[in-house]
């Protein structure tokens, strides 16, 4: 059955699916793309709820993109609707936007602002450091203890499980600053949401002729059958595929509550943060931007965990070296047996969506400079 395989794909995912169907359709190779869940679309995967409201069943994904081509390729597959992606904080039980803007600081500090003044103020209150070596040290350098205990401290405590001062400045340095009143999320040039969803959209990906998907199967099932002719791309988490062989690398895990409402809509934006109150971090009401119109809606309460699903590769530097020593095994690993490593779990690194998809279009860019003639010998080796 999986004797004619051209590239072997470990992972539905959004990597797994743009690779095989670029492999498909400008190369004509033939594909088998295999994933241990049920679906396609990996954490992206947005069914419909009993209720009739679709979710995001691992968490949101915002959609965003400054990139014109990657908008156009992927409109291919899918048509778009626009995306308010607005969050809020309840901080001194108010819900105030974030990331922080010139509202924020005025209804923070109870008085009227400008950009100009609102400077002054953070000027006023910041704690300098050169160059910030934790997250700690990056966040008070940027909006003083205050701001930072009251936005920050407890939301990354339970994300990470970690205080801030013990992980990489860019886990909290993601998180912008504005001295405007641009209440969005992001300020992406494109902010959009698959019409259909995204479970739909990498789907129509994988209606290709040369592609074919077998859900439900284990990488460790087909590793040791399946030879294929040109390469392997595996999306799972990379210290997996060694066995643990160097220890295992931490990742963070989530549990997620779907609560229906029978109300339109319960939340006044998509997403709110709670960093000082609950288990929970946030809570995702993913109606307001899907563009479904439907009499009942859903909302999400999401707590971090530190065993269960790989979700977060945990950024520190202890972490950060003994990925080193995995990637220099991948990168050896990819020179014998043509097996490329891509994706959030494969590079021990957290992408956004439209991120992770350019990825993807750059591994299989590399595949098809380095792979266009027959392996000389198996792709895959024996578990």
């Amino acid at each position: 059955m999986f004797d004619d395989v051209d590239l072997l794909v470990c992972g539905a995912g959004p990597v797994g699916c743009v690779v095989a169907e670029r492999a498909a359709s400008v190369l004509g190779w033939r594909v088998l793309v295999v994933d241990r869940r049920r679906h396609v679309a990996g954490n992206c995967h947005d069914p419909v709820h009993p209720s009739g409201v679709r979710v995001h069943r691992y968490g949101p994904h915002y959609f965003r993109t400054n990139d014109d081509a990657l908008l156009r390729y992927l409109s291919r597959f899918t048509e778009w609707v626009p995306a308010n992606y607005e969050v809020r904080s309840l901080v001194r039980g108010e819900l105030l936007p974030f990331p922080i803007n010139l509202t924020t600081l005025e209804r923070f500090f109870g008085r009227p602002l400008d950009p100009t003044t609102a400077g002054e103020l953070l000027d006023g209150v910041r704690t300098p450091v050169a160059e910030p070596v934790n997250s700690e040290e990056y966040v008070l350098g940027r909006v003083g203890r205050e701001l930072y205990e009251a936005f920050y401290l407890g939301y990354t405590r339970k994300q990470w499980g970690l205080h801030p001062r013990d992980l990489d400045p860019g886990v909290c340095g993601r998180v912008p600053v504005r001295l405007d009143r641009d209440p969005r999320y992001v300020g992406h040039k494109h902010q959009v949401m698959p019409r259909d969803g995204f479970t739909a959209l990498f789907g129509r990906m994988l209606r290709h002729r040369k592609i074919r998907v077998v859900l439900d199967c284990p990488f460790a099932e087909v590793r040791g059958l399946v030879r294929p002719r040109r390469a392997t791309v595996y999306t799972g988490p990379v210290d997996e595929y060694f066995g643990h062989a160097l220890g295992r690398l931490p990742y963070r895990s989530l549990e997620f509550e779907f609560v229906p409402h029978a109300a339109e809509f319960v939340q006044p934006c998509v997403q709110i943060n709670y960093p000082n109150d609950f288990r929970f971090t946030r809570s995702v009401e993913v109606k307001h931007v899907t563009g479904q119109r439907h009499p009942h809606t859903v909302v999400c309460y999401e707590t971090p965990a530190a065993t269960g699903e790989p979700y977060y590769p945990v950024p520190r530097p202890a972490n950060r070296e003994l990925y080193a020593r995995y990637e220099e095994l991948a990168r050896a690993e990819t020179a014998r047996r043509r097996v490329f490593f891509c994706g959030r779990l494969a590079q021990y690194r957290y992408f956004n969506t439209d991120e992770v998809i350019q990825e993807a279009l750059r591994c299989f860019d590399t595949i098809r400079r380095t792979c266009t003639a027959p392996a000389p010998s198996p792709t895959v080796r024996a578990a």
